[in-house]
């Protein structure tokens, strides 16, 4: 199947967030329901930014709202690949999870049935989309990303849309072949960051806010310790998903808690979490919000362009 015809696929699975399918996995110890399973326990799972953090934390508001309104228990899974996450809601095991849009482009196109809730928002207000970066340590000889050939280069995964896609394109659009670079998978956008910043790599990649305040907020790095060299074109955020095996009513009320009540604005006043202290995710967004049913079609001029194996998952 060609990846236009895929991302159709793709684009129209996003769209259908309340029509009612059959069940077609396994859950823990599911009961039935009118067009689908409910759950003993909803299952939430993604995959960090950081290496070896902990997201249930960072989930716990959300955890929180989602058991008071859905009257269930809920529970943060973590993962360490969106291969696991992919699996986990392919089958049924997860039922709502936090994807990279590669990720998310991946487990559509393996059989994942599945609807987009929404995109990240960093901001209230702020239209979604993020960026890449190039870095390199300072003071590096390494001026541009077109340096980078034959240099010892750190990506985040190969299932990462900013931390290996993106970063490909830019590669191949700077005239450097494939290949002609020593490629570390780091996997994570603070591993590969790190990783450049002491040496390890010569130049790496990752996602803007861990380069521009994670880090540093954190610090890990000082502020200078990576300069950017290269920037991609505004990436599309990464959305949020339910598993469309779930009973009908339980979806379409998990739909609607995402489009209006799944932002620290409702988490504050509603005191499940306080003020300032209230970022949601190891990416420290504002919350999520709905997006058009195009929104993710970007992604296939970029497999196009880039012909990565990732983007040919069947």
């Amino acid at each position: 199947m060609k990846r236009s015809t895929r991302l159709l696929r793709l684009t129209a699975v996003a769209a259908t967030a309340v029509v009612a399918l059959a069940a077609c996995g396994e859950s823990a110890d599911p009961s039935s329901g009118e067009g689908g399973i409910t759950p003993d326990t909803l299952v939430i799972s993604g995959v960090p930014a950081e290496e070896g953090t902990d997201l249930s934390n960072t989930y716990a508001p959300l955890i929180d709202m989602l058991e008071q309104e859905l009257g269930i228990p809920v529970e943060f899974q973590p993962a360490t690949s969106y291969a696991a996450v992919i699996e986990g809601q392919r089958t049924g095991k997860i039922h709502i999870a936090q994807y990279g849009p590669l990720a998310y482009y991946q487990a559509v196109q393996t059989g994942s049935d599945v609807s987009v809730l929404g995109a990240m928002v960093k901001e209230k207000g702020v239209e979604p989309g993020y960026v890449s970066y190039g870095v390199v340590p300072a003071g590096s000889d390494i001026e541009t990303i077109e340096d980078f050939a034959g240099k010892k280069l750190c990506f985040v995964d190969v299932s990462s849309t900013s931390g290996y896609l993106y970063p490909l394109k830019g590669l191949l659009d700077a005239g450097i072949d494939k290949g002609d670079w020593e490629e570390v998978q780091a996997g994570g956008h603070d591993a590969s960051a790190l990783a450049v910043a002491s040496g390890d790599c010569d130049a790496g990649f990752a996602l803007d806010s861990m380069v521009d305040s994670t880090l540093i907020e954190k610090g890990d790095i000082a502020e200078g310790e990576l300069e950017v060299v290269w920037k991609s074109d505004t990436i599309v955020e990464p959305p949020i998903t339910v598993y469309n095996g779930l009973e009908t009513e339980l979806r379409e009320q998990i739909a609607q808690i995402f489009a209006d009540q799944a932002n620290q604005d409702h988490l504050v006043a509603n005191g499940f979490c306080e003020e300032g202290a209230c970022d949601l995710t190891d990416q420290r967004i504002w919350g999520w919000q709905p997006v058009e049913d195009n929104y993710y079609d970007s992604l296939i001029a970029v497999c196009d362009a880039t012909q990565a194996e990732a983007c040919n998952a069947a």
